[in-house]
């Protein structure tokens, strides 16, 4: 008797689990088409007034023409970044699709250390990155590779809120054929009861976080055959490693 009632248990339990997935499913669907339909509009504006902003100061001296040119050439960029989040969103709904090419980390470091640098040294934090020797290319997609980290960085920024540190670092794991790329901070660390639930989709310790960060860094590294992981530093702090094959995978199907 016992044993059917167990049985009963585990069935209501598995499909209770079902629903709750299910249930995600829609409301990440739901979440993806928001998004699209509120980002993509001020962002068409934004594109057209940087090209009309950009003819506008054409005319002015060389020397300041070259002084704005780089400027313009981050904004474009972070625009069109910023498109592919909407993208990579809408692909949340269904399957993902990688654009796989060989991607050197030290650079995709170096870009989201440098992107996100200003708004660490306003909050008196310094960012530090570290990379191997003969650090060979990986097969990734580099845009949703770069977005992992800077969602990665973001989350220690925000943890670490003023007067801290930040060490972005990568190295080779020869004999687990693994790259490992570890972001580590000297905030708060992690509360040991939510380890396990840090990467759920809306989950936030932080007030200006919006507990979606971590969960998009989870789902762009697991199409890579990667895994995510998080963990508190003996010394204190937070530590996130991405570990990703140092050989290429089977693509997988879009």
């Amino acid at each position: 008797m016992q044993h059917r009632m167990r049985r009963r248990q585990t069935i209501a339990d598995v499909s209770a689990r079902s629903r709750r997935e299910e249930e995600q499913s829609a409301l990440v669907g739901t979440i993806a088409a928001g998004l699209a339909h509120e980002i993509r509009n001020p962002l068409s504006s934004l594109d057209i007034h940087v090209q009309l902003l950009e003819e506008d100061l054409a005319q002015l001296a060389p020397q300041l023409r070259e002084k704005t040119g780089s400027r313009f050439e981050i904004i474009r960029g972070e625009l069109h970044r910023l498109e592919n989040i909407v993208k990579h969103f809408l692909r949340l709904a269904g399957p993902s699709a990688l654009e796989i090419e060989p991607v050197e980390i030290a650079r995709i470091i170096g870009h989201v250390c440098g992107l996100l640098r200003p708004e660490a040294d306003a909050r008196d934090i310094e960012i530090t990155m570290h990379v191997g020797e003969n650090l060979l290319p990986i097969a990734a997609d580099p845009g949703q590779l770069t977005q992992a980290l800077i969602n990665l960085v973001v989350n220690s920024i925000q943890a670490v809120e003023r007067d801290g540190n930040i060490k972005v670092s990568a190295s080779r794991d020869q004999e687990a054929e693994i790259l490992l790329v570890e972001v580590r901070d000297n905030g708060p660390g992690i509360p040991r009861e939510k380890l396990a639930t840090i990467f759920e989709p809306f989950f936030t310790t932080k007030p200006e976080g919006t507990g979606l960060g971590l969960w998009v860094a989870q789902e762009i590294t697991m199409p890579h055959s990667g895994c995510l992981r998080a963990s508190n530093a003996a010394e204190g702090g937070a530590v996130f490693e991405l570990r990703l094959p140092l050989r290429p995978k089977e693509r997988p199907d879009g």
